[in-house]
């Protein structure tokens, strides 16, 4: 198995303002894009030719991964004019792979961070000679995701779009995202308009017979959709929870970036990142947040489970929690910003002027 596609296309609006002016997979986990973290876990797995498929913001990828050499891969890229879907963007890459038609192509979506054994999947899917084998994961409340029941040897039965009844939820196996194709079906799957794999070109499938094989693996998982699950994902990878060969320094419960300065009375914990030339001054606590390259955190801030964009500032003794603030936006001092609060890139907010508490 030597070739996979990676679908980054995606907007990632459930992600902004971080996708504003950057596509999902290129906005920093751990102090690398997210892709990187990608790429490297594919090319460990003994993958070297991996076509990105790409769409909004297509022309910032290339420029920074260039050939793949650095990873030791052999990247290309292929965008589209319109947005095609999981399955379209498949299909649209397809003339770029160099597997012969019975032989497997990884598939990974751009927004999942996991700790898969890719090589398991590709085995699986290889000793059971299926037409098409998937990464399932197992949830706690399946709501939410596609249902993927399976029978005993783990073909699959069905695919079961969000269910809205508990009758409905009659497993909680779940697609993961990552699936091997065998080459020819990718042929299939119809050319130059949008199609989805969750909801045409699996049940088509099943519905003609093919063999679609599900491999269940509950390690690491998780789906960087939202900005709290990004930065709950950046943390992981910075403690050692989600695997990575791409993140640049020793897991524990900081990373701080080439450049960046923290002053030495400010404390940072639980998976904190500060990002290349960013500042945290004196007497502030941050923790489980990621601090982007040229961000300023002001004396006593008090900053949890945040993105803190490039080029923002946090003024002094404002206290953030489970916060967005978007590429050189500025909070004043004295402000207090609660879970799910997003200030937009470039916005100002005036010293004192969002409370949640009564003023002291």
């Amino acid at each position: 198995m030597t070739e996979a596609i990676l679908l980054v296309g995606g907007k990632g609006t459930r992600l902004r303002p971080l996708t504003v002016h950057t596509p999902k997979p290129m906005v920093p986990a751990a102090g690398v894009p997210f892709l990187t973290h990608q790429l490297a876990r594919a090319r460990a797995a003994g993958v070297d030719h991996i076509v990105l498929a790409t769409s909004y913001l297509a022309e910032v990828f290339e420029p920074h991964f260039g050939d793949g050499s650095a990873l030791g891969l052999h990247l290309e890229y292929v965008t589209e004019k319109e947005p095609l879907g999981t399955g379209g963007a498949i299909r649209n890459v397809a003339e770029r792979l160099r597997s012969g038609p019975d032989e497997p192509v990884l598939i990974f979506n751009g927004d999942i961070l996991t700790g898969l054994d890719i090589r398991a999947l590709v085995g699986t899917h290889e000793s059971t000679g299926a037409d098409v084998s998937l990464h399932l994961t197992k949830v706690t409340d399946p709501r939410a995701y596609g249902l993927v029941p399976t029978d005993d040897t783990g073909r699959v039965l069905a695919f079961l779009e969000k269910p809205q009844t508990p009758e409905e939820i009659v497993t909680d196996q779940i697609n993961a995202g990552a699936y091997v194709f065998r080459r020819s079906v990718i042929d299939t799957i119809p050319a130059g308009r949008p199609v989805s794999v969750e909801r045409e070109t699996f049940p088509d499938l099943l519905a003609a017979g093919a063999h679609l094989q599900g491999m269940v693996d509950s390690t690491y998982w998780l789906d960087l959709g939202t900005p709290a699950a990004f930065v709950r994902g950046s943390a992981d990878l910075v403690m050692g929870r989600a695997p990575s060969p791409a993140v640049p320094g020793r897991r524990g419960d900081r990373l701080i970036l080439p450049t960046a300065r923290v002053a030495p009375d400010a404390k940072l914990t639980g998976g904190t990142v500060v990002g290349e030339g960013a500042f945290v001054a004196e007497g502030a606590r941050v923790c489980g947040s990621t601090i982007l390259p040229g961000a300023v955190i002001e004396p006593d801030a008090v900053v949890t489970d945040s993105l803190i964009g490039s080029r923002a500032r946090v003024g002094e003794r404002s206290v953030l929690t489970g916060a967005v603030v978007g590429d050189g936006a500025v909070v004043g001092a004295d402000n207090e910003l609660r879970d799910g609060v997003r200030v937009w890139c470039d916005a100002r907010i005036p010293a004192g002027a969002v409370r949640f508490s009564s003023d002291q």
